[in-house]
């Protein structure tokens, strides 16, 4: 009979016990720790040092004439107040006498339209485009990409002049489309910056035209940075392309649509070159005004131009503190 068979691993010595933590005394009676060091002045004031060299521009570039202009309208402030008389202060009376008059909330009201109206088609013709974009082989997107980036880089009064002759009344290339190939033999000689409704239209085509560049490049930017995986799964669930753009793509560049929609509206609202150039066409001027050429038509009269661009900045604030609360919403 065999003997058992014995383990030829060594036998470790027992750990050897470990060592007491030392006991918590509490501090004697009448006693306190120090109190932590607090921070230097130079270090807390270190963050808003570095931010003077770009506050002290801001300040002088933008503070100082929204003060002053906040300042004019409550004075009467003309002509003979640039030759040395001083200027009266007359409160509230130059609000007054804009806000009691029609013509005003007619110009306050097209003005408003005309900007949500070109913001909403910006907007929209920018994201199908900048979805386009990311559909399409590369060389259709260099392609597209160096159209937009001639239509935004091209100045104002240069576009303006280009899309003056597209809708001229007898040279026309809009006009000659709608009645040759088209059979609209009454558009032939139609002038389209002579009525208020079609002066509109084709105020809108150029302010969207102008827009809709950087609102593509921004949004497709942002359509970038959507993860591969996530679009994979969504396709492997069954999700088709429109699913997978309204239910993945949109709400993951929410912020950047936000932010877009935002200066998109501002820009709208003060827009001026535009309508001035078409107005200086020949279009009827009291007719056409929006908030920025009718502000220029006061120029003569400070403290009432001056009231006007407040109410203007109320409105800008008004219509854009929705889409603040939004992004602060996303940012908390």
């Amino acid at each position: 009979m065999s003997a058992p068979r014995t383990s030829s691993a060594p036998v470790l010595p027992p750990a050897p016990p470990r060592a007491a933590a030392p006991p918590v005394h509490p501090d004697p009676p009448g006693e306190r720790r120090p109190a932590p060091r607090r921070r230097s002045l130079r270090s807390r004031l270190g963050p808003y040092l570095l931010l003077l060299p770009a506050l002290v521009p801001v300040a002088v570039g933008l503070g100082y004439p929204l003060v002053r202009q906040f300042v004019l309208s409550f004075q009467e402030y003309g002509l003979a107040q640039q030759f040395g008389r001083p200027a009266e202060w007359v409160g509230l009376r130059n609000y007054t006498t804009l806000l009691s008059d029609p013509y005003v909330w007619g110009v306050i009201g097209r003005s408003v339209l005309f900007c949500l109206v070109n913001a909403a088609l910006t907007m929209a013709v920018g994201i199908a485009v900048a979805v386009l974009m990311t559909r399409v082989g590369r060389g259709a997107r260099i392609t597209l990409q160096v159209g937009l980036l001639l239509a935004w880089g091209t100045p104002v009064l240069a576009t303006m002049t280009v899309w003056q002759w597209l809708f001229d009344s007898q040279y026309g290339v809009v006009n000659w489309l709608l009645a040759e190939p088209l059979g609209l033999t009454g558009m032939r000689q139609h002038s389209w910056i002579i009525e208020p409704a079609s002066f509109y239209l084709v105020a809108t085509v150029i302010v969207v035209w102008m827009s809709v560049p950087f609102v593509v490049f921004t949004v497709y930017a942002g359509l970038l940075q959507v993860p591969e995986e996530c679009m994979e799964a969504a396709q492997l669930d069954g999700a088709n392309a429109w699913q997978r753009l309204r239910h993945l793509s949109l709400p993951m560049v929410k912020p950047v649509l936000l932010v877009v929609a935002l200066l998109q509206v501002i820009w709208d609202l003060r827009v001026f070159t535009q309508i001035y150039v078409l107005q200086r066409a020949g279009a009827p001027t009291r007719e056409t005004h929006l908030l920025g050429t009718y502000i220029y038509s006061l120029a003569k009269e400070f403290s009432m131009a001056g009231a006007m661009a407040t109410i203007m900045l109320v409105i800008t604030f008004v219509l854009t503190v929705f889409y603040i609360r939004r992004m602060l919403k996303e940012e908390v």
